[in-house]
């Protein structure tokens, strides 16, 4: 008889392991998932107003954008951070959508910034047509709203159990370079470009307003924290929302400069620069997305 407690614990059934793989990555917040969705939305429409209207922004923006080769930028940076965001909604783990994430917090932040700096140009007032006024209002509600909402779904989302997945499509270490030339230059030219408009509007290849400069500023920033967090990934399975956009943002701003080519200083070093830029965001978006569309062999 005594041996039956041994032979009772030696059947007993062994303690239940914790699941892992699938189950124990961290999953997309929905309510992320459904901001990313109306971001997505946003950006759309505003690329619309600034890439096809491009002469048209006193009537179809909130404000007026006298040179059409800055609107075309705009609109341009507007469409090709559709596929960043609506890709990284439809991700179910929040370690491949994270990409749009940061840029997407640091942009609208640095925009409203922009907004209520230049508050002046904004078509607000009864002289301006009810349509203005309307796009205006709607404009700053959306830069108020959407950074405060992102941080709440942040800080939910960082509360979410789980893990990462496994790295298992690394980047190559000439695209690890490109991205860190792109983040330090976009940071820098992005930064000159908020802090100081006046001077350092003076070495971009096209003509800029204070107002237009600094809402360039915004969006170089917000590519160059893009390019830095994509650094900091270094899967290109993580980084095919941000691929996508590249490759838009390449062709996009391509087709801007066939649009207005006598708006553009082709001779300059920083108009060199610029398309050199708009080459490398097409050869690192592209093999982004070609080597993460690749499915890992499995493991036997």
């Amino acid at each position: 008889m005594g041996s039956r407690p041994q032979l009772a614990q030696a059947q007993a059934p062994a303690a239940p392991v914790e699941p892992t793989g699938a189950s124990a990555v961290r999953p997309l917040l929905p309510s992320l998932r459904w901001l990313l969705i109306v971001a997505s939305v946003l950006v759309a429409l505003a690329g619309l107003q600034l890439f096809v209207f491009t002469s048209r922004t006193g009537s179809f923006f909130a404000w007026t954008i006298a040179n059409p080769l800055a609107a075309a930028f705009l609109g341009g940076a507007y469409w090709a951070a559709v596929p960043i965001e609506a890709l990284a909604a439809r991700q179910p783990v929040w370690a491949i959508a994270r990409i749009a994430v940061p840029a997407v917090s640091v942009f609208t932040a640095l925009t409203l910034a922009v907004t209520l700096m230049h508050l002046g140009q904004f078509y607000l007032g009864r002289h301006f047509a009810a349509g203005t006024q309307i796009v205006t209002v709607a404009w700053i509600a959306i830069y108020a709203l959407v950074p405060l909402l992102m941080l709440i779904v942040l800080v939910a989302q960082a509360r979410v159990p789980g893990a990462d997945p496994p790295r298992l499509a690394r980047l190559p270490g000439w695209t690890c370079g490109v991205l860190a030339v792109q983040a330090v230059v976009l940071l820098g030219m992005g930064v000159a470009l908020f802090a100081a408009p006046g001077p350092a509007a003076q070495a971009w290849p096209w003509q800029l307003t204070p107002l237009t400069a600094q809402a360039t500023g915004a969006w170089l920033i917000s590519l160059g924290v893009a390019a830095g967090q994509a650094l900091a990934e270094r899967d290109a399975r993580r980084l095919r929302p941000a691929a996508a956009g590249a490759v838009v943002l390449a062709v996009l701003q391509s087709v801007a400069l066939a649009r207005y080519p006598h708006r553009f200083d082709w001779q300059s070093p920083s108009g060199i620069v610029y398309l050199i830029f708009l080459a490398s965001f097409l050869l690192t978006g592209a093999a982004g997305l070609a080597k993460g569309l690749i499915r890992p062999a499995p493991t036997k």
